[in-house]
């Protein structure tokens, strides 16, 4: 399976069920759209920032269909302006490449530096989906698996009104 080794390690040591997906590499939402895999999940955006500092690290995950207002998040979080982190920050704290985001990400950020948003409708959903740290496959997995899996990295989270 295409993937990181450990993350499906991982899943199997949680007991996390998960329907498999392989497809051409996605870099974008937009070319993910195109594809028919997601269609029994809630397809998920997921957005890695630093803040003006550089020093705290956000893992911001929505519904794809939706824009964030990161100048409304940036008031609530009062850490400054938020930025994209640079592709040299998403390997160090999530071992990822760019168009790979995903909360998977997570088992490599064994300092549990990087702070989860999740949008809170994301707690209707019955399945979500993302890439297993490569954006050539995709996992969807149930929203309760989803959460034992947040759990189990240590890493803090929250949920958020990110849209209504």
């Amino acid at each position: 399976m295409i993937g990181q080794s450990e993350l499906y390690a991982k899943l199997e040591e949680l007991q996390i069920q998960f329907d498999y997906y392989e497809h051409p590499p996605l870099h974008t939402i937009e070319e993910a759209i195109e594809h028919k895999w997601w269609m029994d999940a809630t397809f998920c955006k997921n957005l890695f920032f630093r803040n003006h500092k550089g020093k705290k690290h956000y893992l911001v995950i929505l519904h794809h269909a939706y824009q964030l207002d990161i100048h409304d998040l940036e008031k609530r979080l009062k850490q400054g302006k938020l930025s994209f982190a640079s592709e040299w920050r998403m390997e160090k704290y999530l071992g990822l490449k760019p168009g790979s985001v995903t909360p998977f990400g997570l088992i490599n950020d064994t300092e549990n530096h990087v702070h989860i948003f999740l949008d809170e409708n994301l707690k209707k959903a019955g399945k979500l989906s993302f890439h297993p740290c490569d954006n050539r496959a995709t996992l969807n997995i149930k929203q309760s698996d989803f959460i034992k899996f947040m759990n189990d990295t240590g890493n803090s989270y929250e949920f958020l009104t990110l849209y209504e």
